[in-house]
């Protein structure tokens, strides 16, 4: 397996170049403008080689735990990285003794390097021929202002109103609270100190002694100063000690990285160094309750890679649609979703297919009200990605019934006057509106799911939360996605656990195959077939003991059956 391992390392050392972006982006252009000779900027340098995500999740298959998939994908971008950037790094590090450039750092979630540089650095590095495209890092709100309203202690018994909507209270009643779950919180910090969250925090060890990092600052101590990530965390598992059970997942764990200053400003940089860290210390999803509005390709391209990459490692992240709704004579459809969210999802709706491209790590989220009315503020889809040539998926024309976009959100939950955890004080509750609260929900209930299973993929997740959302239009929208979170509906889903699969007795021979299987299971109902990616490729309903699959392309597929027993997965190796 070692052997295997770094084998294909290496294959994948310069697999996918993209092009077609101005070397300089056109915003770093009139960046340049403004600043005299001396002064610098911040720029991002995306390099033309990037990683194929497909392929690696592919190949990531050939493992047989989470863990060593996760392990493989991450080594194989860190040795892209440190190969394709060695003289680059190089040729930074002469300008920095120059005093050209400074604050340099590399990434491998997605292949570039960030640094200060004044004016001669960037046309010269502009005829570097390793760069892709060098654009303007510039911070903005990413975060934005939301009036908190104090909210009453509840009397030691209170369940929050957003956790019985979605039905959590009969998930715990089953044994489920999202034990043995890590969650990052990329956002402002955590108030680490909040009685609410006691036990609930990750033990960093010596290297992290509080629970995680912030990069904003570049410091050890992700305490919050603006309020919103201890909100957040407080919907994810606040336990309910000083009166209010405002957390889905109670016994989940959460890892702080903050990435935002006091006033929810940051950039791409912060968030993506954020996910590398989460990634390498074994954290199970994200939730991502931020979002840049009307980003440019070049960050449309930064941002998705990270996202596809972080598919391939086998996490999923749970991220906002944004609040911009009501915006749409300044930021109309198809660019009203907030990066991230706009990415696409792990696993493709039916509804999607009209118009296939893509997956990446991405659950988005909407927000509704607690009549599950659409909120006012909820960020309308679709997206489209026909701006980034790299991609060039997901064609957006206003009517067509075939260039649909990517219809978004993929799911919605109650975001409109939720109740959660005060950063102001130790054990105090506020209430907060906006896409940003109803995300984690969704992330606890993912917790919940994998306090189950946790061998769960991203792409059955998705699958599942949206299988088992409650209906709010007869097809998914561009309001509600598939429907409103339900919890209960989306755990009992997940029955298909090792202990499950033992009682339904299921054959497919030969596999692996070069060009037919066959099933045998009795009491068969329906088989789907999906790629690794999350792409459903075939689908048919089955009343037989036996059924033959063919007509695929070289690969590793997923096979889920539905039997009168329950739901079955195996894995199909096509050679």
């Amino acid at each position: 397996m070692k052997r295997l391992f770094f084998t294909l390392i290496v294959i994948f050392l310069g697999l996918a170049s993209f092009a077609a972006l101005p070397v300089i982006d056109p915003e770093l252009e009139v960046e340049m403008q403004r600043i005299d000779n001396v002064e610098k900027t911040k720029v991002v340098i995306l390099l033309s080689e990037q990683s194929d995500a497909i392929a690696l999740l592919r190949e990531a298959e050939f493992f047989s735990s989470k863990q060593e998939k996760r392990q493989f994908v991450i080594e194989t971008l860190k040795r892209q990285a440190e190969t394709s950037q060695y003289e680059l790094i190089g040729l930074l590090n002469e300008m920095e003794h120059n005093g050209m450039v400074d604050e340099i750092q590399q990434f491998w979630l997605v292949n570039c390097i960030s640094c200060k540089a004044n004016k001669a650095a960037i046309n010269y590095l502009a005829q570097h021929r390793d760069i892709m495209t060098i654009y303007h890092c510039q911070e903005t709100q990413w975060i934005f202002e939301n009036e908190a309203t104090p909210a009453p202690r509840g009397n030691g018994r209170e369940i929050t109103e957003n956790l019985l909507q979605v039905n959590a209270p009969q998930v715990w009643e089953q044994g489920y609270l999202g034990a043995g779950v890590l969650i990052a919180v990329i956002d402002t910090g955590i108030r680490l100190d909040h009685a609410d969250l006691a036990g609930r925090l990750w033990d960093g060890g010596v290297d992290y002694p509080h629970h995680g990092y912030d990069f904003y600052y570049h410091d050890n101590d992700p305490s919050d100063d603006w309020g919103h990530g201890t909100h957040v965390a407080g919907t994810i598992c606040g336990t309910g000690a000083s009166g209010s059970q405002t957390g889905i997942a109670p016994e989940a764990t959460i890892m702080a990285l903050k990435t935002f200053n006091s006033d929810g400003v940051g950039e791409e940089t912060h968030w993506v160094a954020a996910m590398q860290f989460a990634l390498e210390h074994g954290a199970d999803l994200m939730n991502m309750s931020l979002g840049r509005p009307q980003p440019n390709a070049a960050q449309k391209l930064m941002t998705r890679q990270a996202c596809d990459n972080t598919l391939a490692a086998g996490v999923v992240v749970a991220a906002c649609a944004g609040n911009i709704r009501q915006m749409q004579f300044m930021v109309p459809v198809p660019n009203n979703i907030y990066t991230p969210g706009d990415c696409p999802p792990p696993h493709l709706h039916e509804d999607q297919l009209v118009n296939a491209g893509g997956t990446s790590c991405v659950i988005c989220v909407g927000a509704v009200n607690y009549d599950n009315v659409i909120a006012s503020f909820s960020s309308e889809g679709p997206s489209q990605w026909t701006d980034v040539t790299a991609y060039n998926d997901y064609p957006y024309t206003a009517g067509s019934t075939t260039e649909i976009g990517l219809i978004r959100p993929d799911i919605c939950a109650p975001g409109v006057q939720i109740k959660s955890l005060d950063f102001n004080t130790t054990d105090g509750y506020t209430l907060m509106d906006g896409t940003s609260m109803a995300t984690p929900l969704v992330a606890g209930t993912i917790a919940l799911m994998l306090s189950k299973n946790h061998e769960l993929t991203p792409a059955q997740i998705d699958e599942i939360l949206e299988r088992t959302a409650v209906k709010l239009t007869e097809h998914k929208s561009n309001d509600f996605g598939s429907g409103l979170l339900d919890a209960l509906a989306a755990v009992n889903a997940v029955d298909y656990d090792a202990v499950n699969e033992q009682s339904i007795e299921t054959t497919i021979f030969p596999n692996p195959s070069n060009e037919s299987f066959t099933i045998l299971c009795k009491g068969l109902k329906r088989v789907s077939v999906y790629s690794v990616d999350g792409r459903l490729v075939k689908a048919f309903e089955v009343n037989e003991t036996e059924c033959r699959i063919e007509g695929l392309v070289r690969g590793v597929y997923l096979v889920r059956m539905e039997t009168v027993k329950g739901i079955v997965i195996r894995k199909l190796v096509n050679m």
